[in-house]
């Protein structure tokens, strides 16, 4: 009843109502009239969380305990204590480690596996889809064995320039994947149309093939980045400090809890510090075939006479990054005998 006593009749027919009255009349009496979350002749009904989103909330819980953890032993260590801890020489000096180690190996890690990538992807390189499975190969082998084979090798090696070579062949596969995935599916008529206004293959390359290479080339380096900076054995064996390592060490040689956990601290902010670099660095910028058809498949670049200088590059990656390793576990397991199989 309440619902038409709301209703305001409509005017009689031949009297002063116009078109617009009738119109907001019928409106007011659908509104009335009809159930409350009815429109347009469907109810709006609230979905149910998802046992996928309710398992989804549940992991983000409990991935953000450690920081939670954090937080909690500083608030109770106090402020001037904190400061103490993270505000000193040895901090600063872990920094440097970790900074120079991130700006060095990254960034050859881009260009390794851009360029293996496009060989393999895009040119006629000489057993292409055997060198694009030697490029992932390295996964399969830990990175702190990668280490440890290359110290039995160069027993000298340590520090820095050691920590990126070791990080560069141990790490590159998981920049190579997203980039060849990348260059599997570009669509060749933008480079052919960049290549009909003029522009030759670098140019072309440069100004079409890499500016959509930039969503791979930034999510394979945060990856590489974040398993750089919590890295630990890796660092042990060829005695390169960063702040994993100095972590243990400060549970191992003095259980300081408050200095390890402020270390812990600034880890973690290197952690999101990189993680707001990246998505600075990958703007908002997408790239998507937008006319009619499908993109043709794209014709290997033939090398010629460059054939023979670029397969020495992934010959010569594939002995680092899997030859090291292997060499070095055989020599053992033929030194140890049969007894090493007991």
């Amino acid at each position: 009843m309440a619902a038409f006593a709301a209703l305001r009749p409509f005017p009689p027919s031949g009297g002063s109502g116009t078109a617009p009255e009738l119109m907001q009349s019928a409106a007011d009496l659908a509104r009335s009239v009809l159930p409350t979350g009815m429109v347009a002749g469907q109810w709006t009904r609230r979905r149910p969380i998802s046992w996928i989103s309710l398992a989804a909330i549940l992991i983000s819980l409990f991935s953000l305990l450690p920081l939670a953890f954090i937080i909690w032993i500083a608030v109770q260590t106090g402020w001037e204590t904190v400061s103490a801890l993270v505000f000193r020489p040895r901090v600063g000096e872990l920094l440097v480690n970790t900074l120079l180690l991130v700006m060095l190996a990254v960034p050859i890690c881009i260009v390794l596996s851009v360029a293996l990538a496009w060989l393999t992807e895009r040119s006629s390189l000489p057993g292409a889809r055997l060198w694009a499975w030697l490029s992932v190969a390295p996964l399969a082998i830990p990175a702190f064995v990668h280490s440890y084979a290359w110290i039995t090798l160069v027993p000298g090696l340590h520090g820095l320039w050691a920590g990126v070579l070791v990080s560069v062949v141990a790490y590159f596969p998981f920049l190579y994947l997203p980039v060849a995935a990348a260059l599997r599916r570009l669509d060749p008529a933008l480079e052919d149309a960049a290549a009909a206004v003029g522009l030759g293959p670098w140019r072309v390359f440069r100004r079409v093939v890499l500016p959509q290479l930039r969503l791979a080339i930034c999510g394979g380096s945060l990856l590489i980045g974040l398993h750089l900076l919590a890295e630990y054995g890796l660092y042990v064996f060829i005695r390169f400090d960063t702040f994993t390592t100095a972590i243990v060490d400060q549970f191992q040689s003095t259980f300081n809890g408050p200095a390890a956990n402020m270390l812990a601290a600034v880890l973690v902010t290197c952690c999101f510090v990189l993680l707001g670099i990246e998505v600075l660095v990958r703007g908002e910028e997408r790239y998507a075939r937008v006319g009619s058809g499908a993109a043709r498949q794209q014709q290997r670049t033939r090398l010629g006479r460059a054939t023979i200088p670029c397969l020495a590059l992934p010959v010569v990656t594939t002995l680092l990054a899997l030859g090291v390793p292997f060499v070095t576990i055989g020599r053992w397991l033929v030194a140890g005998g049969a007894d090493v199989w007991r």
